[in-house]
C-alpha cells in the first residue's frame, strides 16, 4: 500500500514542534548531534525570537544543527499548524498539556498526510485523538503515533523484544517491573494533576473507543486474544519487595500492539508494575496517589495541588545525570521462559529526548511496514526503531533464558 504522503514535495523530513520548550530542547539538541548528513529538518514554534536562540546553540551541538531551518506555528493559529504539516514529512511535539494544547496539530497531519510523532502519555488524549481523526488518517496515509517517550517505548519495544525471544503460534505471558529514580519537572507534575482531575472523562472516552472498535473499528479481533493480566499486587521474580499494578499508559499500548501483530501469539497476557524495595513505599504511593485522586476532582483541591509546584524548568543536567530507569520483563510460552531488560539513563527528559528524536527519524528515513492511521510504536516502527535504539545508547539483554 503506497501511502500519500510518499509522494507529496515537502521542504522538509522532520520538523520538530516545541523547541523552545525544556524537553522539546533537549530534543532539538538530540536531533542536531544525532541526524544523518542531509537530512532536511527544522524546528517551530510561535515566537521567532526564542527560535533564533536554539539555533544558534545547535549549531554547536553537531553537524546538523548548522542547517536547521525555523518554522513559526502556534496551537491557536489552525492555518499556521496546516502549513507547518504541509512542509514536513514527519512532525515530531512536546507540546502539552496535550489534552490542552494537542489536537489541532494532530487534526493538521491527518488532513495532510502527515506523519506525527509526540511524547504524551495521556490516555484520554490518545483515545479521543483515535475517535476523531484515526479514519482520515486511514485514508491520507498519516501515521499518527503517540506515546513515543518514556511513556511507552521501553514497555511497547522492551514487550516486543521479549516476545521475540519466545516461541511462534503459542500462547505467551509477558508482565513488566518497572523501577527507576528521576525528577519531575513542574510542567509534569501538573499535567499529572489535570489528568487525574479528568479520570471519569477519561474512562468515558476509553469506553466509547471500545464501544467503536467493537463494531470494527480496527481493534483487531478474529480468534486471537489479548488480555491483561489481574491487577493486583504480587511478588517481583526474584522475591524482593513488592510489585504493584501501574495505572499509565503503558500497558495499553502494550496490548494494542499485541492486537495488531499476530506475532504476540493467539493469546497473550500483559502486566505492567512499578518495582518497590520498601514496604514503606509499597504502603506510601498507592495512599499519596489516591489522595491526589480525591484532591483532583474538586475544583479547589485541583488547584490547591497545582499550587504546590510552579510550572518551568525541568531538572538540572546533575539532577538528570543521577536518574535512571530498568524495566525487566519476564516472558513465558512454549514451554520456554525468558528474562530481559530495558534500560537508560534519566528516563524522563534525557533518554525520552532521544526517543522521540529516534522516532522521528525513523518515521522519516526507515523502511518500515505499510501502516496508517493512529498506531503503536512497534507497529509502525517495530525492528528499525529497535535497532535505533540500541545504537542511540539504550540497552535490551536477555538476563536468563530457559
Amino acid at each position: 500500500m503506497a501511502r500519500m504522503a510518499d509522494s507529496r514535495p515537502t521542504a522538509y523530513d522532520v520538523v520538530l514542534f516545541g523547541a523552545t520548550g525544556f524537553t522539546g530542547g533537549l530534543t532539538a539538541e538530540r536531533l542536531a548531534a544525532d541526524a544523518p548528513e542531509g537530512l532536511r529538518w527544522a524546528i517551530a514554534g510561535r515566537d521567532p525570537r526564542k527560535l533564533e536562540a536554539v539555533r544558534s546553540r545547535l549549531t554547536s551541538v553537531g553537524p546538523a544543527g548548522e542547517h536547521v531551518g525555523l518554522v513559526t506555528a502556534d496551537v491557536t493559529d489552525a492555518a499556521t499548524l496546516r502549513s507547518l504539516a504541509e512542509q514536513t514529512s514527519v512532525v515530531a511535539t512536546t507540546v502539552g498539556p496535550f489534552m490542552e494544547y494537542g489536537e489541532p496539530l494532530v487534526a493538521a497531519c491527518a488532513d495532510t498526510g502527515t506523519d506525527y510523532a509526540d511524547i504524551t502519555g495521556e490516555a484520554e488524549f490518545v483515545d479521543r485523538m483515535w475517535l476523531a481523526h484515526h479514519k482520515r488518517a486511514v485514508r491520507t496515509g498519516a501515521r499518527l503515533v503517540h506515546s513515543c517517550g518514556f511513556d511507552s517505548i521501553p514497555h511497547d519495544v522492551g514487550t516486543w523484544y521479549t516476545v521475540k525471544q519466545l516461541p511462534e503460534g503459542v500462547p505467551i505471558t509477558v508482565s513488566g517491573y518497572v523501577r527507576g529514580r528521576g525528577t519531575a519537572s513542574g510542567g509534569t507534575y501538573h499535567t499529572v494533576v489535570r489528568g487525574l482531575s479528568r479520570a471519569r472523562q477519561s474512562s468515558s472516552a476509553a469506553a466509547e473507543r471500545r464501544q467503536v472498535e467493537g463494531r470494527g473499528g480496527g481493534g483487531g479481533g478474529g480468534a486471537r486474544r489479548v488480555r491483561a493480566l489481574p491487577r493486583r499486587p504480587t511478588k517481583p521474580p526474584d522475591g524482593r519487595g513488592l510489585a504493584l499494578p501501574l495505572p499509565s499508559i503503558d500497558p495499553v499500548v502494550v496490548r494494542r500492539s499485541a492486537r495488531a501483530m499476530d506475532r504476540y501469539g493467539p493469546d497473550f497476557s500483559y502486566g505492567h508494575y512499578a518495582l518497590v524495595r520498601r514496604l514503606s513505599m509499597a504502603v506510601g504511593a498507592p495512599l499519596a496517589l489516591g489522595g491526589m485522586l480525591a484532591a483532583a476532582q474538586a475544583p479547589l483541591g485541583r488547584d490547591l495541588l497545582l499550587k504546590l509546584r510552579k510550572q518551568g524548568d525541568g531538572p538540572s543536567p546533575q539532577q538528570r545525570a543521577k536518574s535512571w530507569f530498568e524495566v525487566r520483563f519476564v516472558g513465558a510460552g512454549g514451554g520456554r521462559r525468558v528474562v530481559t531488560e530495558v534500560s537508560g539513563g534519566d528516563p524522563g527528559y534525557d533518554e525520552t529526548a532521544m526517543m522521540l528524536s529516534q522516532s522521528a527519524l525513523c518515521l522519516a528515513l526507515d523502511e518500515l511496514p505499510p501502516t496508517a492511521g493512529q498506531v503503536t510504536t512497534v507497529q509502525a516502527m517495530g525492528d528499525a526503531l529497535l535497532s535505533r535504539l540500541q545504537a542511540a545508547g539504550m540497552s535490551f539483554r536477555v538476563v536468563e533464558s530457559a
